[in-house]
């Protein structure tokens, strides 16, 4: 898994943000993905065909974890395809402005838990992981992944029910694994970016979000090796921010932690 090519670009990052997404018309989205919070084929949301993935080249790829079996369209009811593929084409878009990781903007590659391909990329993201199941054997082979270097990051759940079953579904994975509350001081929150707060904009979560973390060999002072960002979802604010819902300035705090997610992925 390669992790070259993540030099800082040398010129006011923020700018590009503010300007990249200040374009389009909200109404037009809205109808293109089925109205706003969904509402198009296959139980809501945009409706977007899964695309083959792409074949690997060792340029930086969106990785999108799949649970359960592949599906042909996105839609709500698939927790794990929400905000498919707007979100992450913003957000790569956003990374190609910023650093030189020259990503793939055109889609992200989906990938299985047990699926091969995924040793290729150092970095991946699940949506909705609070309904997430698995077999013993995709347990195995995500445990692998990030033992062997992988870095996951989890978007998009919130409430008691989600945090048990995601938990759950984590000590399979890495049984002695063990969740520790982050705050603003750990690296990952100055990777590429200064974060000052974890006090977020939410875009319909109630209360704060919370930051939590797995470390190699449960020792804070290792790596990262998962990330939750808990009772919130930065990813809704990827999808739409380029409709003029929110304020650019919330947006802007949702990609900054993105972004510094990939480059602390990609250098650690």
């Amino acid at each position: 898994m390669t992790r070259a090519g993540v030099t800082r670009a040398v010129w006011p990052a923020m700018c590009v943000i503010v300007v990249v997404f200040a374009l389009g018309h909200a109404t037009t989205f809205a109808q293109r993905r089925g109205g706003f919070g969904g509402g198009g084929r296959f139980g809501g949301g945009s409706g977007a065909p899964i695309l083959p993935n792409l074949p690997y080249d060792g340029r930086f790829t969106f990785a999108r974890l799949r649970y359960g079996p592949p599906i042909p369209y996105q839609t709500q009811r698939v927790g794990w395809s929400h905000d498919y593929p707007e979100g992450e084409e913003h957000f790569t878009k956003i990374l190609n402005e910023i650093t030189l990781l020259e990503a793939h903007t055109e889609q992200s590659n989906v990938l299985g838990l047990d699926d091969p391909a995924l040793f290729r990329y150092p970095v991946a993201y699940m949506c909705e992981p609070g309904r997430w199941t698995m077999t013993d054997a995709q347990a195995v082979s995500f445990r692998a992944y990030l033992q062997k270097g992988g870095f996951v990051f989890f978007d998009d759940y919130r409430g008691p029910y989600d945090w048990n079953n995601f938990e759950q579904q984590m000590q399979r994975v890495l049984p002695e694994g063990r969740w520790v509350d982050l705050d603003v001081s750990h690296p990952i929150f100055h990777a590429f970016f200064e974060i000052k707060t974890l006090d977020v904009p939410q875009y319909y979560d109630r209360g704060a979000a919370e930051f939590r973390a797995i470390f190699e060999d449960n020792d804070p002072k290792k790596r990262i090796v998962a990330l939750a960002n808990f009772n919130t979802d930065i990813s809704e604010f990827w999808e739409w921010s380029d409709t003029g819902l929110k304020p650019i300035d919330e947006s802007n705090e949702a990609y900054k932690l993105g972004v510094n997610y990939i480059i602390y992925g990609m250098t650690h």
